[in-house]
């Protein structure tokens, strides 16, 4: 998968751009948004709390100069005119020319609709976490700041899907599901699929409690490929073995990126057809939002596809 530039708002997938279908994944970079905008950002800031449907308090804007973040959430600290310029740009940029842009309101669900043009326009979102459309000139969209983004696409019926997976929805296998519904729905055969797992955060960053591995162990049979110990670290100089600091944090590393994949390969994609930017949005905040390296006040990427 091509590498980000710097000032870059997005990213290619060279296996679906040599396809008919356009795609891109948002980076934080080239938009209007200043309330995120790093350093900033860089420490939690007074009163502020995580965006929620309830709402969060308003900071003053960023007082640096420039270019500000592509915040393409509408959350309640962005402006609504700020994030919609945002969303004007990423799709052009993508496109080339405007388009019905189709998202949900996305609930770590395992929910997944099919949509038309109409679908741009609803003033209340249903409830979901993946989009399927074989309808031309739309463009589907799913919002992400640490979880996974999953593009895909059926260059044979112009077919494409978009889903949105944490660590609920992976286990849910929402996009495993996906695959299943774009056959059905559009006669789309895995083994015609191209996918793109895009920038989340990775296992460096992210470790999850006891509950979480009991649960992915009871549902996946290659869950042990997925966790790991988190990294050692170090204390007074003496460094700490992963395997003692997992033990004592009660924690280990989960790799969603991977189990998405396993997902697609379970559905009947080639591994060939499956690309994924390793790539920790919670390391790089410089060029992505997270949720967890931001402490819960930051923007949100978005991924898009269309054909």
């Amino acid at each position: 998968m091509e590498q980000v530039q710097p000032g870059r708002s997005h990213l290619l997938d060279e296996a679906l751009a040599a396809t008919p279908i356009r795609h891109g994944f948002s980076t934080r970079k080239g938009g209007v948004s200043t309330v995120y905008q790093r350093p900033y950002n860089d420490a939690p800031q007074p009163g502020a709390r995580p965006d929620t449907a309830a709402g969060s308090e308003v900071l003053p804007a960023s007082p640096l100069a420039g270019t500000g973040d592509l915040n393409l959430g509408l959350t309640a600290s962005d402006p609504v005119e700020a994030v919609l310029e945002n969303r004007r740009r990423l799709v052009a940029a993508v496109f080339g020319v405007p388009r019905p842009l189709v998202t949900l309101r996305q609930v770590h669900s395992d929910i997944i609709h099919t949509a038309g043009a109409e679908h741009a326009h609803l003033t209340t979102l249903p409830d979901g976490d993946g989009i399927l459309t074989d309808t031309p000139g739309v463009a589907l969209g799913i919002q992400t700041a640490d979880c996974v983004p999953i593009l895909i696409a059926d260059p044979t019926r112009g077919a494409v899907g978009a889903f949105h997976a944490g660590w609920r929805g992976t286990l849910a296998a929402i996009v495993e599901q996906g695959v299943a519904r774009m056959h059905q729905a559009f006669g789309s055969r895995p083994g015609d699929l191209v996918a793109a797992i895009g920038p989340a955060i990775r296992p460096c960053c992210y470790q999850v409690g006891h509950e979480v591995v009991a649960a992915f162990r009871a549902r996946f049979s290659y869950a042990d490929a997925l966790l790991s110990h988190p990294a050692a670290e170090t204390a007074g100089g003496l460094a700490v073995l992963p395997s003692v600091a997992g033990e004592v944090a009660n924690t280990l590393a989960l790799d969603l990126q991977e189990a998405n994949r396993q997902q697609l390969l379970t559905a009947g994609l080639h591994p060939g057809s499956i690309d994924v930017l390793a790539v920790c949005t919670c390391c790089n905040p410089d060029q992505y939002f997270s949720y967890r390296g931001e402490n819960g006040f930051t923007g949100r990427m978005m991924a898009v596809i269309g054909s």
